[in-house]
Parts: structure tokens; sequence; C-alpha cells
């Protein structure tokens, strides 16, 4: 049994949800790890970002999201508005906005229009941070038109995300 670990930086755009699609990447670090059958884990450390396997959509819209994440965004702006006031949603709470300004960590800013994000917790926790992958043959299992995108449903800020990547096997 062997274990591989790589890790991908993607940065966000800051304005609207940010759709990565990874899957080229991970099928470069399948083939570095050297491992023939497993699993592959994919993983998001963010509670504002997804993990999910979806169809490859050829058609854009202008800012190059493709028409099955604009048709998603449509749906969840429904489903969960976009927080842009504290009176949105109960969170964040005074308790946790006081955890926040104690931290000592660049990824968390002192303006607090920037955990005015309860929909992309929210969306987040609906989607899930991880997929897994069969590996069989030093090839992933997803199909012809099976893809593997990162989300990052935080529209508040540009930043750099973390994507951890676990292979085991033989």
């Amino acid at each position: 049994m062997a274990t591989y670990y790589d890790q991908l930086i993607l940065t966000s755009n800051g304005t609207r949800v940010t759709y990565h699609n990874i899957t080229n990447q991970i099928r470069k670090i399948v083939e570095k790890s050297q491992i023939t059958h497993g699993i592959c884990v994919v993983s998001s450390p963010h509670t504002t970002c997804s993990v999910v396997f979806e169809e490859y959509v050829h058609d854009t819209d202008f800012n190059g999201d493709e028409y099955i994440q604009v048709d998603l965004n449509r749906i969840l702006n429904k489903l969960i508005p976009r927080q842009l006031t504290e009176s949105d949603y109960l969170y964040p709470g005074q308790a946790h906005v006081d955890f926040l300004h104690g931290l000592d960590d660049p990824d968390y800013p002192t303006d607090e229009a920037t955990i005015l994000n309860a929909d992309a917790h929210l969306r987040a926790t609906l989607f899930g941070s991880s997929e897994n992958f069969v590996l069989k043959d030093k090839t992933l299992l997803i199909g012809s038109v099976g893809y593997i995108y990162f989300i990052d449903w935080d529209q508040n800020r540009v930043r750099d995300r973390k994507c951890n990547i676990m292979i085991v096997g033989d």
C-alpha cells in the first residue's frame, strides 16, 4: 500500500463564485503518484469551498463560466441569496467576530465586511468539501464527460485557496 500527497493553490476572483476546472491537474498528480490502483481523494480545507464532480459543458458566458455553473448559480441565488449586510443572516454573531479579530492569521483580515459570507458557508455545507475517485490502471474512472471542479463560494475578496489531493493504493 502506497500513499501520495499533493496540493494545488488556486486563486479566487473575489467578485463572484469561482469555479476551477482541476481535472487535468488531478490527472497529472495521479500520474506523478505512480499508484496503479486505488482511491484519489480531492479535498478543500476551507469552509466556504467545495469539490464537485460534474459534466464538462463546452458553452460559457462572457465571464468564462460554463452554462451549468451559471444555471447552478441562478438556482442557488434564489435558495441562498448572497449576504450583503449583517442583517441578511444571523452569521456572524458577535462572539465569532471577536474570535476572528483575535486570530493572528493573514487569511482572516479585520475588515468585517469580508466575513459577511454566510451564503458561502451554507453553499459549501450543501455541496461538501471533497470527492473520492476510483483509480484503475493509473486512470481516474470519471468517464468521458466527468470533470472535477474546485468551487470558491465566497465572493468577498481575492485570495489563494488550497486543494489537497491524497492518493492511496498499490
